[in-house]
């Protein structure tokens, strides 16, 4: 991982959007810079009046890694510049396939609806149309086995 300043980082990451717009992943990390040679002690009130570095780091996964640390008083400069670079980057997303989200919500409400309606059993015992009467039959058992099995989900979601 390559530290460098802060305009060559922002340079970098337009670089590795400008690369990864086809296909690709980009991971962006920020966490506060606190290494001073020896292990971190937290206060117990959590403020101590410093004011640390920020570490911001940059990475495809694969072998693009370079990080900056970016110092209080630069922070709300570099932050304006970050959130620039990173809307404009955003535009090469995905959009979301909504098509599908509802194709897949319809057949949600068609199972919801038909474990509502029950199913008639009917027709002779014996003859004509045994089979059938027992075609139903089946189909009304597995329609309440499925009813249960929902019921059992929602009470389990709800606790």
């Amino acid at each position: 991982m390559t530290l460098v300043d802060n305009t060559t980082f922002l340079t970098r990451l337009t670089e590795l959007f400008a690369d990864k717009k086809g296909k690709g992943t980009v991971w962006l990390t920020c966490k506060r810079f606190s290494f001073e040679g020896e292990d971190a002690v937290m206060s117990p009130n959590g403020e101590d009046g410093k004011e640390y570095p920020c570490l911001v780091r940059a990475t495809d996964g694969k072998n693009v890694q370079f990080s900056t640390t970016v110092q209080p008083g630069d922070l709300e400069k570099f932050h304006m510049a970050y959130g620039a670079l990173l809307k404009a980057s955003m535009t090469t997303l995905r959009k979301r396939d909504k098509k599908r989200e509802k194709q897949r919500a319809e057949q949600q409400t068609a199972r919801k609806r038909k474990l509502v309606e029950t199913v008639e059993v009917q027709g002779p015992k014996r003859g004509n149309g045994r089979r059938k009467r027992q075609r139903l039959i089946k189909a009304a058992l597995r329609q309440d086995e499925a009813r249960k099995r929902a019921l059992e989900r929602e009470e389990s979601r709800s606790k």
